[in-house]
């Protein structure tokens, strides 16, 4: 499963994080494009709405139709990628959101591009739970380091998004931005396939319960949990922010791409500078905290324009500390494979969001202010969750925690 360049998390790194094969940088490439999509549809929620005389629930489901097919989609990608190999896996997810994202922007009416987004989750599900564990075993460091490098990736999509989005929607229509994503994951797959080598088939299949059976172990389902409650948050934010801000689609980009940097500054930096000084569980608090705090300001905030482009911002910085902490503590939560872990952790996060983005929508057809009341509400309650079972978590949460611990569990997550 692993390749022996990987070592254990806690364990220091021989190489620098950019010193990695060909293969993982064609993986976090298509990473980089793979999460464009995720923030390249927000600067047009607004135009969208008005040009297709849609209510504010009905464009929330683009979100919700894509993350609910994609977390129920999860349950399947170890299943297929133990069948076909990884990078088949990876060119398959790949060609769904370029074929889907096309058809979304052909399509005349919310419910047709709903549906296209409801394929093109399928399409994510099998490249992100993948993707995340290919460069996990194929880069040369530590799992923290290939964590952070994924991190890295979806940071660096989410912050660009926005502007590619927002000038495409700006400047052609808000169609311009799913034929966008079809041509960037093009250039994705066609760098996948040249550079990913083949993937030999891994020795044993993976059923699709196998996911829902990792959920067994207490960690796995703890780390799953606060995820699915803190992703209630972030989808409120994606959300429901687009509106109130009262921008044109550029307007929207700029300000989501500030969101995107700082999101991906502290994914980068910032995570494993405050892990290292407060330990795990207290940078995960940190994270939660000053994201509901942020979330409160907003919905204090509302009518206040130029102060929620402040807070969005800001409530980057938060998000990519908590990304960066709770993937890394997923791929050490249960002695199972990463493939299973990714595929379980990310089957029980994504109904968090598409629910947020969901219910957020709907409320905000009445008012601005109470979705971001309940994100911030939602998110405390991921807070108070952690702390009440952080006994689960197989982590110290102090500066050095854990690395045999969790070396141990690896070992015995690649033994499967």
């Amino acid at each position: 499963m692993n390749s022996p360049a990987t070592t254990a998390p806690g364990s220091e790194s021989k190489g620098s994080l950019l010193q990695q094969p060909r293969a993982v940088w064609a993986v976090a490439f298509a990473c980089v494009i793979s999460f464009m999509g995720l923030g390249l549809v927000d600067p047009i929620l607004a135009s969208l709405k008005d040009s297709l005389g849609a209510t504010t629930g009905q464009v929330s489901l683009l979100f919700t139709s894509y993350l609910v097919v994609t977390a129920v989609a999860m349950l399947i990608t170890g299943f297929v990628s133990s069948r076909i190999g990884v990078k088949w896996t990876l060119l398959l997810g790949l060609a769904i959101i370029v074929i889907f994202s096309a058809v979304g922007g052909s399509m005349n009416s919310v419910g047709g591009i709903v549906a296209a987004r409801a394929f093109w989750g399928l399409g994510n599900a099998l490249f992100i739970a993948t993707s995340l564990a290919t460069i996990v075993s194929l880069s040369a460091g530590s799992l923290k380091q290939a964590v952070l490098l994924y991190e890295s990736a979806l940071g660096i999509g989410i912050g660009l998004g926005p502007i590619v989005g927002g000038q495409l929607g700006q400047h052609i229509s808000w169609r311009g931005p799913f034929f966008g994503v079809a041509v960037l994951m093009f250039l994705g797959l066609v760098a996948t396939f040249f550079l990913l080598p083949p993937t030999p088939k891994p020795e044993h299949t993976t059923s699709v319960a196998d996911p829902i059976k990792a959920l067994r172990h207490p960690g796995l389902l703890l780390v799953s949990l606060v995820s699915l409650l803190y992703n209630f948050g972030f989808f409120t934010l994606m959300a429901v922010a687009p509106y109130p801000l009262k921008m044109s689609a550029a307007g929207v980009g700029w300000v989501f791409f500030g969101w995107g940097v700082a999101l991906a500054f502290t994914s980068i930096w910032g995570a494993p500078w405050l892990e290292r000084r407060v330990g795990t569980i207290a940078a995960i608090v940190t994270a939660l905290v000053g994201f509901a705090i942020v979330l409160t300001a907003m919905a204090l905030l509302s009518a206040h324009p130029a102060a929620l482009v402040v807070c969005v911002v800001v409530a980057g910085f938060f998000l990519g500390i908590n990304n960066t902490v709770i993937t890394t503590l997923v791929m050490g939560a249960a002695p199972v494979p990463r493939p299973v872990a990714s595929a379980a952790y990310s089957f029980v996060r994504f109904f968090g969001g598409a629910v947020g983005a969901y219910v957020a929508g709907k409320l905000a057809e009445h008012s601005f202010h109470t979705p971001f009341y309940l994100g911030a509400g939602v998110t405390l309650v991921a807070l108070i969750v952690l702390l009440a079972f952080r006994r689960f978590i197989p982590v110290g949460g102090a500066p050095g925690h854990g690395s045999e611990q969790e070396a141990e569990i690896l070992e015995a997550a690649d033994a499967d």
